[in-house]
């Protein structure tokens, strides 16, 4: 009978030791596919302005801001006397776009570099944010590069081809 209640303990602390590795093992794995599952920061790039020099600059003084206004009431007075252009003729001053281009969203999730030269090593010219739209040119011969054009300021670069998505 000593010899069974020997081999029953034995058999237990196997089980429960088996048990309390692979639970261990569970839990650190768990934890380490958790830390990879989440997003890394939104980048900042070197040509945005950090939100307080953004804000500071958006204060004017209060003779600016009555400029303004009275030139955007003259504007709004002359676009009102002007006859209204159909949005079928408006549509078609928006789709101005050169032959063989078309607008794009960026699906890269940390946003592109724009790069002047098609090239890995030229220098890095702005950057694009995630989602934003942006117009594509033409693409490199090789077709590993694209040369773009941002929507909201005009300005031309190239990026890597595959992180954008045709916007239809």
């Amino acid at each position: 009978m000593k010899y069974f209640s020997v081999l029953l303990q034995f058999i237990l602390g196997f089980f429960v030791g088996i048990l309390l590795l692979v639970s261990g093992t569970t839990a650190l794995a768990y934890v380490v596919f958790y830390r990879l599952n989440t997003s890394p920061p939104k980048p900042i790039f070197v040509e945005e302005t950090p939100k307080k020099a953004a804000e500071t600059s958006k204060i004017e003084s209060n003779a600016q801001q009555k400029a303004k206004k009275s030139e955007e009431k003259s504007q709004e007075e002359i676009a009102a006397q002007q006859p209204q252009a159909s949005p079928e003729v408006e549509e078609e001053k928006k789709e101005d776009l050169p032959s063989g281009a078309y607008k794009a969203s960026v699906i890269w999730p940390s946003g592109l570099s724009l790069r002047a030269e098609p090239d890995q090593d030229a220098q890095r010219i702005g950057g694009i944010d995630y989602e934003a739209e942006l117009i594509i040119l033409k693409t490199s011969l090789d077709g590993d590069w694209q040369n773009v054009r941002l929507s909201q300021n005009g300005q031309e670069g190239w990026v890597k081809a595959g992180n954008v998505q045709k916007i239809e």
